[in-house]
């Protein structure tokens, strides 16, 4: 079993498509901003938010398997309640991975998410260890 960092940085790495689920339109908010970080670093990011239509003018999805191309990894922005439903809606869009944010932890999405063969990284944020790992 590789390390959580060679995980992580394998992870990054090799991915190309990234959906943030609990994307924000407002840019004030971590989610807006880490999603804009993202960008920058040349990954494909979809919001996936079902209270906004458009971020930016970008469209913005209902749910996971509303996307349009397959999705490398789940950034999760959602209370911790909702990671294993979440999980579900990931392994039924054949997500690769998902990565709950800062504080984000829940033992049955662990579970389930290993159940599926689905890499799960919880409670760390992309954006740190994207810039402690590749940058």
């Amino acid at each position: 079993m590789p390390d959580v960092d060679s995980l992580m940085k394998d992870m990054l790495a090799g991915a190309k498509v990234i959906a943030v689920v609990g994307h924000s339109d407002k840019p004030h908010r971590t989610s807006y901003q880490i999603a804009q970080y993202l960008r920058a670093a040349g990954y494909t990011v979809y919001p996936v938010n079902p209270t906004v239509d458009t971020i930016d003018g970008e469209k913005s999805y209902p749910d996971l398997a509303s996307v349009p191309e397959p999705i490398d990894i789940v950034d999760v922005f959602r209370r911790s309640e909702h990671l294993p439903g979440i999980v579900d809606e990931a392994i039924a869009a054949g997500a690769k991975a998902v990565w709950a944010q800062l504080g984000v932890a829940h033992l049955q999405a662990a579970e389930k998410a290993g159940a599926a063969g689905m890499d799960l990284i919880m409670d760390r944020c992309i954006k740190v260890e994207h810039a402690r790992l590749l940058v």
